[in-house]
């Protein structure tokens, strides 16, 4: 498979400056990084969700699916449940994520659900052009917040490490090379892998300069501590001026779900045993 056939031909209708592009470009360079060493290109599905980043899927030359709002993870989900082999990433937006399917992002973590996403988190909903999202800054004037919003953001990175996901990562496409490197790791990671995508969008609410001021590459930093990850995590609360450190913050092993279902499936397998052979840590 060459990079031109992993581009569709399909009328790209990003704004001109969008974040999205470069996402685009670093999961493609990655799908081809995966395919050269061998992976089946048949064997790697996109899903995604309700927003500017679905078009992902009109964009990329692999199996794709288009979910509702909010619901990109259980379907991820359950295409990995009922085939463990496929290599599944799922894209999804800061609202299609953080508001209408947060609750499904805390138990993909929780479970350890063996998939990848990539949150395009341009901090508001640009297709309906320009209303506030959970990571919004407070203050933030939109077409539903004329007046400024009156709440604080969350930071979902605390979020997903408190829920339990083993790979935590921040890139930004202000830094596409880092963003390929954070998003190849997650595709190579055993279990559920986040990368939170700080995403400029040029037509409403671009924060390209800021970005460019703030950003740095995490080094010196123990991927293994928990605690460290909280810190680093902690340090820009997407409302302050603070450093924005971009990389992989978290990475830790444990047995996924598909591991977990397939030493219970089959005739004659037992629960109790099965729970047992987890809390011995064999699995």
């Amino acid at each position: 498979m060459t990079a031109r056939n992993l581009v569709t031909g399909a009328q790209n209708t990003w704004c001109p400056g969008c974040g999205n592009f470069v996402i685009q470009f670093a999961v493609k360079n990655t799908i081809q990084e995966l395919v050269k060493e061998g992976t089946d290109p048949d064997r790697i599905v996109l899903v995604t969700g309700i927003g500017c980043h679905a078009k992902m899927a009109d964009y990329l030359n692999i199996n794709s699916f288009y979910s509702i709002h909010g619901r990109t993870l259980p379907v991820a989900t359950a295409i990995k449940m009922a085939n463990p082999d496929l290599v599944v990433l799922a894209c999804a937006g800061d609202g299609d994520c953080y508001a209408e399917g947060l609750d499904h992002l805390v138990f993909a973590a929780k479970r350890n659900t063996d998939i990848t996403l990539v949150v395009h988190n341009n901090r508001v909903y640009g297709l309906t052009t320009g209303q506030y999202t959970p990571t919004s800054p407070l203050g933030f004037r939109g077409r539903s917040t004329p007046g400024g919003t009156l709440e604080d953001p969350f930071n979902p990175l605390e979020i997903v490490l408190a829920s339990g996901a083993t790979y935590v990562a921040r890139g930004c496409t202000r830094r596409m090379d880092l963003l390929q490197k954070v998003i190849s790791g997650g595709l190579r990671h055993r279990g559920f892998a986040f990368i939170d995508v700080l995403q400029v969008c040029a037509s409403y609410f671009n924060l390209s300069d800021y970005y460019d001021e703030k950003v740095y590459e995490i080094r010196d930093h123990d991927e293994r501590d928990y605690g460290a990850a909280f810190m680093k995590a902690r340090e820009w609360d997407y409302n302050s001026d603070a450093p924005i450190g971009l990389g992989i913050l978290y990475r830790s092993e444990k047995a996924t779900l598909e591991e977990r279902l397939a030493l219970h499936r089959g005739p004659g397998k037992d629960r109790a045993a099965t729970i047992k052979k987890i809390l011995d840590k064999k699995v």
